[in-house]
């Protein structure tokens, strides 16, 4: 599948992005789930969304399927000021190759934080070791596309570095969009259980174990979770936030362990869509300033210059 011109359609509808956190005083948002993958394996992916693969489920249109400089160029307009590079392993021998393409686009990407991966295999722990030495600040894996346990042996030395080195990791741990043996609070727990200062951030807030993934965020330090699609029309119709759980939302928020998540490029609808979703909520203004900004600066070390 190859990349398109800009969509002008789409480029209006976030036109009102900027004023949403010029509104809240802030320098900018920061997207911690943010993907930005090598060509061929982007192709891949989008593919396999827009046909409603059977870990996907559904209709899935991406909506930037633009060239990476566009889809930069696009969240600069946007105002995000950080945001990462996100690539998952889904079989061993690639995660180190992986590395290598975001490490360099970080490098070469104004506001990219430097991100890796890794998959459950022997060479995991030394490349996780040297990508953290090339500058790695946050790691993603995916236990429902990588199709493994979080538990599996041969990641216990994996998750004791980022542990030690304090670089969190993305964890796609839920069951949305579809759910697999290796998804879901328990497997995650247990792997807290082993490494209780992972310091880990739960995509998709744990959809739709929402409350569980919420539990395990107040009983671990350093567990946080993000936005990523909550809150939009999309995900509401598949997995709706219970409203018995928004006032722990807030109080995650303000606590600094609730950040802004997207999926960009891989949405099927408009950036804007998540801030709107948010918005709406009613948290207050102080909820949205952490959420959007201040939690990530935080954790990453982040200036408003």
């Amino acid at each position: 599948m190859s990349v398109e011109a800009v969509d002008p359609a789409i480029v209006a509808a976030d036109a009102p992005v900027p004023r949403f956190w010029q509104r809240l005083g802030l320098p900018g948002l920061a997207d911690v789930h943010v993907h930005f993958l090598p060509p061929r394996l982007r192709r891949r992916v989008w593919e396999y969304f827009e046909s409603a693969g059977p870990l996907v489920g559904l209709e899935w249109p991406v909506r930037y399927r633009w060239s990476d400089a566009d889809r930069v160029a696009h969240l600069g307009r946007l105002g995000v000021r950080a945001f990462s590079a996100l690539a998952y392993a889904h079989r061993p021998g690639m995660a180190e190759q992986l590395n290598r393409w975001t490490l360099d686009f970080a490098r070469a990407t104004p506001g990219c934080l430097p991100s890796a991966t890794f998959f459950p295999e022997p060479e995991a722990a030394r490349y996780v070791t040297e990508a953290i030495a090339d500058g790695a600040r946050v790691f993603k894996v995916h236990l429902q596309v990588g199709g493994f346990a979080p538990t599996d042996p041969a990641l216990d030395e994996v998750w004791g570095l980022l542990a030690d080195a304090g670089v969190p990791v993305v964890v796609h741990a839920g069951h949305a969009p579809v759910g697999t043996e290796h998804t879901g609070p328990d497997p995650f727990a247990a792997l807290l259980a082993r490494h209780p200062r992972l310091p880990a951030i739960v995509a998709h807030l744990g959809a739709p174990d929402y409350r569980a993934f919420f539990d395990l965020a107040q009983r671990y330090p350093h567990v946080r979770l993000d936005t990523t699609m909550a809150f939009t029309p999309f995900l509401d119709q598949l997995v709706p936030f219970p409203a018995a759980e928004l006032p722990r939302l807030r109080e995650l928020g303000l606590a600094g362990k609730v950040l802004l998540g997207s999926d960009f490029p891989n949405i099927p609808y408009p950036y804007a869509d998540q801030l709107t979703g948010l918005a709406r909520l009613d948290l207050g203004d102080d909820w949205l300033r952490a959420v959007c900004w201040q939690s990530a600066a935080d954790l990453f070390g982040l200036t408003a210059s």
